[in-house]
């Protein structure tokens, strides 16, 4: 797509239906009934209101029934005849009836509301839950802001067709059924001409919501994706214009949005038509009441009073607007399906902890790994062959290799972030798949190449490392990190509020921090991946001398590309594609003059020149 198309105002004539025809067909619900039942399980939380708001439904549904039927009574019994004498008192009962109408409402819509937000509440906090009992493998095939899409635009979806559609449908269902009974004891043959227009406004509404259903589905995708796009992009922003791509990445989001715009604009046009319908419907239905019922009331048939009339063209507008919201409800609801998928889909992802249920616990550990021909890949594609190595407790492990080589797979695997395929992994004789997740990582700290630290106070990001721990721990902690210095020089210290990209501090202090975060969890294993790349030379000595405080009497496993930051490791392991091509300390690598000897003297020359 090029700048000057961008330019060019957006056409909605030009958004042709067929062209997303194919999208519609893929995007229609699985299994609407399925999550409507779900969504209704979240609802059936709250019985006790559930029954108020539909005393409520009932109440108000009779009410706006006995209405108009009171004034075609007083058309027949006191207007007609001239009788003044009793009116009075109908009018006063007419101003009660529509008073307690008004108060039903009012009560039903109250309660739905906190039925609703308690529902909400529910399913945003199974959701955010699941979130936190995805393995590592799901958020790592997703974008985030595509995830962040389900817990914010799908929910409140779900939100606000609960607070419009429930109270709606159940009233239109016992106003369509007690207009029809009362339709019936009034006039039959009335009846029968208000139900012509049924079966003409069944197939148009049928026609009408085979559409939307796909299309609202096709919107919250759409939405998703975008959203995902954009998180993505401001996230790297720095990259963005680093390689001055603004163009491009504008291209790229102008054909998201526009994929948005169409879907949108075709599920909320076709929904559109269904209120056009219903009101020209309307207008039928009142013309041939008004036809019939004057040609039999002029006869003087006594089938049909004046009043009568009356109630009836009340009647048909009160028969034709239930099924008109009824309608429009199921767009609604229809939309609340989409995104009710898209969550459930989530929720029912597989847990991480799922294959542990006769998983041990790990009070303690001495950090002794075995890795017995262990192998590994990502679906189709073999990452990680035959990797057999050993490190006892205290030993500090170095894995180097070239991009790709399965340097941050084998931490992952240590990690259980993912299971391996083959082989064996023991941890103190215990094989790693039998231990829980959770108790293994509560003796494992990390600490990565990205230091990622959370909106609050640096106090409070040294102390996630272990939550219970005291002030004087964490201070203890950051003159371990040879980090005390610079927060003490800060205006507010360890009250300083820092926010996810850490502004106001470098990024070698950010790594301090996640240094004295790591110290902090007092833990039996270290993974170090890249802990020391992009630092300055100064402050690279200040985490090299924390790191070698905080790895020593721990198994440290640890990735670096430079490879004079290892070579005090008492073990070296050199991977190529996935395979152990040499292992051993510095200098027994360094006598053998094969890859990893090449390796070290090939950087030795970068550096000298």
């Amino acid at each position: 797509m090029s700048i000057k198309q961008l330019k060019e105002p957006f056409q909605y004539k030009k958004i042709p239906i067929e062209n997303i025809s194919d999208e519609i067909k893929q995007k229609r619900a699985r299994n609407t009934a399925g999550t409507i039942k779900r969504i209704w399980s979240y609802l059936a939380r709250e019985k006790a209101k559930l029954w108020l708001v539909i005393l409520m439904v009932v109440m108000s549904s009779g009410l706006s029934l006995l209405g108009p039927f009171m004034v075609g009574m007083a058309i027949d019994d006191y207007i007609v005849e001239k009788e003044v004498a009793g009116l009075g008192t109908l009018v006063v009962g007419l101003l009660v009836v529509y008073l307690f109408h008004s108060l039903s409402i009012f009560m039903q819509n109250y309660w739905m509301v906190g039925i609703a937000q308690n529902t909400v509440y529910d399913l945003r906090s199974d959701l955010f839950h699941q979130f936190h009992r995805l393995p590592i493998s799901y958020f790592d095939k997703r974008q985030h802001g595509e995830l962040m899409s389900r817990i914010t635009n799908d929910i409140d979806n779900i939100n606000n067709t609960l607070n419009q559609s429930v109270i709606q449908i159940f009233s239109s269902v016992l106003t369509l059924l007690g207009t029809l009974a009362v339709m019936i004891y009034l006039s039959p043959i009335l009846t029968v001409v208000t139900m012509t227009i049924i079966p003409v406004m069944f197939f148009a509404t049928r026609w009408i919501t085979r559409r939307t259903g796909p299309l609202y589905k096709l919107q919250q995708n759409d939405l998703g994706d975008l959203n995902g796009y954009v998180e993505e992009i401001v996230s790297g922003q720095h990259v963005v214009k680093t390689y001055s791509q603004e163009q491009r990445v504008i291209a790229e989001f102008e054909e998201k949005n526009k994929k948005l715009n169409r879907s949108g604009f075709w599920a909320l046009t076709i929904a559109g038509f269904i209120p056009k319908v219903m009101n020209m419907l309307n207008f039928m239905s009142f013309g041939l009441i008004a036809l019939v019922g004057g040609i039999l009331a002029i006869n003087g048939t006594g089938l049909v009073t004046v009043g009568i009339i009356v109630i009836f063209t009340e009647y048909a507008r009160q028969f034709t607007r239930p099924l008109n919201e009824l309608s429009n409800q199921f767009n609604v609801l229809l939309s609340a399906v989409a995104g009710a998928e898209r969550v459930f889909h989530v929720i029912d992802e597989e847990k991480e902890e799922t294959d542990e249920h006769s998983a041990i616990e790990l009070p303690e550990t001495q950090g002794h790994f075995q890795f017995r021909h262990v192998s590994f890949g990502y679906e189709d594609e073999a990452i990680l062959k035959d990797i057999s190595f050993e490190a006892k407790p205290g030993e500090s492990i170095a894995f180097v290799g070239h991009t790709g080589a399965g340097k941050t797979t084998i931490i992952n695997l240590i990690s259980r972030f993912y299971n391996y395929d083959g082989g064996k992994i023991t941890l103190d004789g215990k094989e790693l798949k039998k231990i829980k997740r959770s108790s293994l990582r509560k003796h494992m700290a990390f600490v990565l190449q990205d230091s990622f630290l959370f909106h609050d106070t640096i106090r409070e990001n040294i102390r996630y490392g272990r939550l219970d721990a005291t002030d004087e721990e964490v201070t203890e902690a950051a003159k371990k990190a040879n980090a005390h210095e610079f927060i003490t020089q800060l205006p507010d210290g360890y009250d300083t509020v820092l926010d996810q990209e850490g502004s106001g501090i470098s990024q070698g202090q950010k790594q301090l921090l996640t240094i004295a975060r790591a110290f902090i969890a007092e833990p039996s294993i270290l993974v170090l991946d890249e802990a020391t790349s992009n630092i300055d030379t100064i402050t690279e000595l200040k985490i090299q001398e924390a790191l070698k405080k905080l790895m020593d009497g721990r198994t440290s496993f640890i990735i670096a590309h430079r490879l004079n930051t290892i070579q005090e490791a008492d073990k070296i392991i050199l991977l190529k594609h996935g395979e152990i091509m040499e292992q051993g300390s510095h200098e027994e690598l360094l006598q053998l003059r094969r890859n990893y000897f090449d390796l070290y003297k090939g950087q030795l020359q970068e550096v000298g020149s």
